[in-house]
């Protein structure tokens, strides 16, 4: 199981520090740094700037927003970073939600799975490229006939030939059918909230899309890449302190992301057995009562989700995820010190 440094998103100004835990990552053996975007900074600009002072870290997107681009203008930003980085990108992408998608980007949400399907077939043909890239749509249409077009499409190739045709494209999913799907036509899955526990839900999804037939993939070569929170600590009180202090971003994405009619992280924590817990986290949060929400959080929950404790704790844990066929650990880390201290634990 290999490790991978998650950057994420900015929030309101850009982080600081980062260059130094990317240079402690590169030194310490880590196998990928990863950025993300929501609706402020973007995946690709972050992950070019500072993985320029590297040579051996994959570079990955968890996850580039769909919607927010066209699948052309996609494959351009990968083929580009893929020629400069020597062959090192992974190109994780996912759907978001309908509040982003048609509240920012100003897209249609119907449809996801299909709209997945021709994002990644367009991709492809792009880096493959064999013949102009053409599309029937009913998503993306290329060349575009429809309402407003003067005529003059063509299908076209991209100019720079790609160093790769198989950059790996890597899916963030959550419910049976879109897992499923990942797992038949992409090269891994960025799962949320996957856990040592919950890992079994997850299995019988991932066979059906190995299973059908045309499949990209096997089990064998599949990469499952599962972010969780890793501290070492140094007794059961400081244990406690770091669970409590995880528990109103489980809160948030239990009770306040998404609409309260379609969010697709609350219905991950249904799936996990905590619907009725999930409902209530979820009328507190958007009534405002943040802290109550927080407060419904249990402890057990928390540990779940993430690895907590000595160090002898912490890798009995690594080893239980990586049972369950989990390839990467996605982890946020505070300083350079504390990437060298997992490396050294995980090692």
């Amino acid at each position: 199981m290999k490790l991978g440094l998650q950057l994420g998103y900015w929030g309101a100004a850009p982080p600081t520090g980062t260059a130094e835990l990317v240079a402690a990552a590169e030194n310490a053996g880590f196998d990928a740094i990863f950025t993300a975007e929501a609706w402020g900074s973007d995946a690709f600009t972050p992950l070019a700037w500072w993985g320029r002072e590297t040579s051996r870290v994959r570079l990955g997107t968890s996850i580039v927003q769909m919607s927010g681009r066209s699948p052309t203008s996609i494959a351009m930003h990968a083929l580009t970073l893929d020629h400069l980085s020597g062959g090192r990108v992974v190109l994780g992408m996912g759907v978001s939600g309908p509040q982003v998608v048609e509240g920012w980007y100003g897209q249609p949400f119907g449809k996801p799975l299909a709209r997945t399907r021709e994002v990644v077939d367009i991709i492809r043909q792009v880096l493959a490229r064999e013949a102009p890239v053409t599309s029937d749509g009913p998503h993306y249409q290329l060349p575009f006939t429809g309402e407003g077009s003067v005529g003059l499409g063509k299908p076209l190739k991209p100019i720079v030939h790609p160093l790769r045709a198989d950059i790996p494209i890597w899916l963030g999913a959550e419910g049976p059918k879109n897992v499923a799907q990942t797992a038949e036509i992409a090269d891994g899955w960025i799962p949320i909230f996957y856990t040592p526990r919950s890992a079994g839900m997850y299995q019988p999804w991932l066979d059906e899309g190995f299973a059908r037939p045309g499949a990209r993939r096997t089990r064998a070569d599949f990469e499952i890449a599962a972010t969780c929170h890793v501290q070492i600590t140094a007794s059961s009180d400081e244990k406690a302190v770091v669970i409590n202090g995880m528990k109103p971003v489980v809160a948030l994405y239990m009770g306040g992301m998404g609409a309260k009619e379609q969010n697709f992280h609350k219905q991950v924590f249904e799936r996990m057995g905590y619907g009725e817990l999930a409902d209530q986290v979820q009328k507190l949060y958007l009534d405002g009562e943040k802290d109550r929400a927080v407060a419904l959080i249990p402890d057990e929950l928390v540990d779940d989700m993430h690895m907590i404790g000595s160090a002898a704790e912490v890798r009995d844990r690594a080893a239980e995820w990586e049972e369950t066929g989990v390839t990467t650990l996605l982890l946020s880390c505070r300083s350079a010190d504390e990437v060298r201290g997992i490396a050294d634990v995980l090692a």
